[in-house]
């Protein structure tokens, strides 16, 4: 295996989630092991501060005792011997660490000017001045100290096994957290390796991901409550196959629809070429009937094949836009002095006051005027006005087509700038339309940041006006 291969060869899916799940198990240890030792120093702490003042206050009492019935003669002692304290007569000064200051510690006044002895899990020993006759009162604490190691030594033992078992709990854990990640690691590296996929892959991908055993592309991901960390990842995984699937449906919608779009003017061309082939050849005016018709369809597939082309360009960002400065009321005046020389018998009606200036591709404004121009002579009738006017207002440019047509339903509004749709297919052939018109319109509106408004009201008229941003204000 060659060094091109070696480095191109990545490690398994496995191998990356081993090392995820060996890092995250190792820090959940290590921090499960700092908080048992946070909580072991502070119950070591409390132990001891709690036997310090327990043996105090039992120093305490047992001076006050004192205090009552006097110290004890030395042939006393030995029978305290059975009891957790002893007094005992001292014939020198006392010993010990004074702590009389801290009033907090100090078990009360019997034994505030006494000074301390202490022995871990041993003894503590309180010795008293007593008015010169010293005396020191001993606390065995080797009980309570036994108490406290075997109370130590079990909950060691507890957190030593709470430990080793969270190693493989928290790595089983771990694992059944990130298996949705893994297998949408898995997925994207079959995304990855895919050039062309089928309806079929596409459903199959869609299962994988959804791991609801999926079998549409209208299938997403149901992450359980317990798993808010993957809901981000899950909404952005449903809004791409979301996406893929609007993106699908209209690419094979559109394909449906030019070829329906296609079918009609060929069935045309065929029918007319099999009528010259039969007895058009010595017929004049069957041939040049069949002349006209074809070249007539032929034109209109290449205004189909032109726009189809456009829209093409323009999914896939290639079609070229070159913005400049531009005046919108001089590209109308070319407009509308082009639309009354192709229909001298038409009423056009202009209204404009001075130049609009927008920064926009001269070429593309100019379609889109055609477009709407094109669409009201289409649909109104012979002695119906239309109406072409630019003006500013604020921040924005309107330029409006106004018919006096059939006019369009209301629940057809929303739908006129889909691809292909037209509100009378009945009459598509007589006008000569593709239902791709406002579709380019609006891309091209779309792409200099504008947007359309429509007005229309059934055998009264339609109002249609496009936005542009001024100049200086986009």
């Amino acid at each position: 295996m060659g060094k091109r291969d070696m480095k191109n060869k990545t490690p398994p899916s496995g191998a990356k989630s081993q090392s995820l799940v060996l890092r995250l198990n190792t820090r959940l240890f290590f921090r499960q092991l700092g908080i048992f030792l946070c909580m072991d120093l502070l119950l070591v702490v409390l132990a001891l501060m709690g036997q310090l003042m327990w043996a105090e206050k039992r120093c305490a009492d047992v001076a006050q005792l004192v205090q009552e019935r006097g110290v004890p003669t030395a042939e006393a002692v030995p029978w305290m011997a059975a009891s957790d304290y002893t007094i005992i007569p001292l014939d020198r000064e006392p010993k010990g660490v004074d702590v009389g200051e801290l009033g907090w510690f100090s078990g009360g006044e019997a034994t505030a000017d006494g000074l301390r002895t202490y022995v871990l899990f041993s003894y503590y020993t309180v010795e008293l001045p007593n008015g010169g006759e010293p005396y020191a009162i001993t606390v065995d604490l080797s009980g309570i100290g036994r108490m406290l190691k075997w109370a130590g030594f079990i909950l060691l033992t507890v957190q030593i096994i709470s430990l080793i078992a969270n190693l493989f709990c928290n790595a089983g854990t771990i694992r059944r957290t990130l298996r949705p990640i893994q297998e949408l690691a898995a997925t994207a590296a079959r995304l990855n390796s895919m050039t062309h996929m089928s309806r079929r892959e596409l459903e199959a991908l869609a299962g994988e991901l959804s791991k609801i055993n999926a079998t549409h592309l209208d299938s997403r991901i149901d992450l359980p409550g317990t798993q808010k960390e993957l809901k981000t990842l899950a909404k952005a995984i449903n809004d791409m196959l979301d996406r893929v699937n609007a993106a699908y449906s209209a690419q094979m919608q559109f394909v449906s629809d030019a070829s329906h779009e296609l079918r009609t003017p060929i069935a045309v061309i065929q029918g007319y070429a099999a009528l010259l082939d039969r007895w058009g050849k010595d017929d004049p005016e069957a041939r040049q009937e069949a002349i006209d018709a074809i070249r007539s369809e032929s034109d209109a597939m290449e205004r189909l094949v032109e726009q189809l082309l456009f829209l093409a360009r323009g999914d896939n960002d290639t079609q070229p836009i070159r913005p400049q400065l531009m005046d919108l009321t001089a590209v109308a005046e070319d407009v509308l002095r082009e639309e009354q020389m192709i229909h001298p018998e038409r009423a056009f009606l202009a209204r404009w006051q001075g130049p609009v200036v927008v920064r926009a591709d001269p070429g593309l404004v100019k379609q889109v005027m055609r477009i709407l121009m094109d669409n009201s002579v289409k649909y109104s009738g012979p002695e119906g006005r239309v109406y072409l006017r630019v003006s500013a207002q604020k921040d924005y440019a309107r330029v409006t087509v106004q018919d006096e047509g059939m006019g369009i339903v209301p629940q057809a509004i929303p739908h006129i700038f889909d691809r292909f749709y037209r509100t009378d297919s009945s009459r598509a052939r007589q006008t000569g339309g593709t239902g791709l018109g406002l579709s380019i319109a609006r891309w091209i509106v779309d792409r200099h940041g504008g947007w359309f408004e429509v007005v229309s009201r059934e055998d009264v008229g339609t109002r249609i006006t496009f936005v542009l941003p001024l100049e200086g204000t986009a």
